[in-house]
């Protein structure tokens, strides 16, 4: 009798625990869900006030120049960098390079690590909006030039 009670203590044990883990898990992968879909609205909002600024007839050679920031780097370089490499590129404004974790991405500008000495600019733009702060505190140690967020830039437009 008391090896089929503590039988049946050890299956309750073991499913309390192993339902414990589970929904850990489940909370994790929601966690790490969320995360990436507020990155995509925070981008995807950002991209929309772009679409605005261009209908409106501006171009972000006109703030950069206004700010003088002649020669700039773009630190992110998947969809947005790369659009906004597209934007300036027959600019007045000089796309020294561009500054990604990623290795093998192409580009029209040479792309460094974040880690690499990196040549001196006007300003770096950051295109990985959500991630900001993060990537400012990682550069602030490496250069003495401007770090803008161009979800600021466009907000000055």
């Amino acid at each position: 009798m008391k090896k089929s009670i503590i039988s049946a203590l050890t299956m309750v044990a073991g499913g309390i625990i192993g339902a414990s883990a589970v929904g850990k898990i489940r909370n994790d992968k929601a966690e790490k869900i969320q995360e990436k879909s507020n990155k995509h609205l925070a981008l995807f909002l950002m991209m929309n006030d772009w679409v605005k600024v261009k209908q409106e007839g501006k171009n972000l050679s006109s703030y950069f120049k206004k700010h003088r920031y002649e020669r700039i780097a773009v630190y992110g370089m998947s969809y947005v960098g790369e659009t906004l490499v597209n934007e300036l590129m027959d600019s007045e404004i000089e796309l020294v390079y561009g500054i990604d974790q990623r290795d093998g991405l192409y580009s029209y500008i040479n792309i460094l690590s974040v880690d690499s000495s990196l040549p001196e600019v006007d300003a770096i733009v950051v295109t990985a909006i959500t991630f900001f702060d993060e990537i400012e505190k990682v550069l602030r140690d490496k250069v003495s030039c401007p770090i803008i967020s161009l979800a600021s830039v466009l907000d000055d437009m």
